[in-house]
């Protein structure tokens, strides 16, 4: 705990708006500009841990899990050397905070020196933009809009989906929640398989 802060959550549907975006790039450029934390995060690790703790705890691994995990393993050579910058890791609408003047982010559970783009991906697919959005968030982070940053994003909305399928998969036998965790994880398996079906990330990753 920190200390109180007045505000609200943004409607999930406004942060997609290109005021807000602004705001939210520079959000995420001022955290990934600051000091180094305590801590890594390393996507294709937490997934291969909440799949070890699932299958501990007597889960079985969802059939699209193989191709996706060799999927990840590729992009993760890519990205293997980039500069890690501290990095919240967990950006869903109701972690930011409007105060109405500044754009405050919270919720540093996942938090850990990482992958900046992992961070701007998370925000992208959570958030659903489209290629128009994401190079506006790119644009409002201080990213040149490239061929080469747009398929580092693309590769990296498919990283941030897998993380949260497998978070699904671990919280469905971990979790006393009344949640479907089981539905939660078959969603963002759905979605991280649309995103591979797009030519812009079949072409990134080759």
């Amino acid at each position: 705990m920190t200390r109180f802060i007045e505000g609200a959550a943004p409607p999930l549907g406004s942060l997609r708006e290109p005021a807000q975006l602004d705001r939210v790039g520079a959000a995420v450029r001022a955290v990934h500009d600051g000091p180094a934390i305590p801590g890594r995060f390393d996507a294709l690790a937490v997934v291969e841990a909440y799949r070890d703790a699932a299958v501990a705890r007597g889960a079985t691994v969802p059939a699209a899990f193989a191709d996706a995990y060799a999927t990840a393993r590729r992009i993760d050579a890519r990205r293997r050397g980039v500069t890690l910058r501290s990095c919240h890791n967990d950006l869903l609408n109701t972690n930011f905070i409007d105060d109405g003047a500044r754009l405050r982010i919270v919720d540093w559970e996942y938090a850990g020196m990482g992958d900046p783009y992992f961070d701007l991906a998370n925000f992208a697919v959570n958030h659903e933009l489209d290629d128009g959005q994401r190079a506006e968030l790119l644009r409002a982070y201080g990213e040149p809009v490239t061929p080469e940053t747009r398929a580092t994003l693309d590769l990296m909305r498919f990283m941030s989906d897998f993380r949260e399928a497998m978070w699904g998969v671990v919280q469905g036998v971990v979790s006393e929640l009344d949640f479907d965790f089981g539905d939660y994880a078959a969603q963002h398996f759905e979605r991280l398989g649309r995103t591979a079906a797009e030519p812009g990330f079949r072409a990134a990753l080759a």
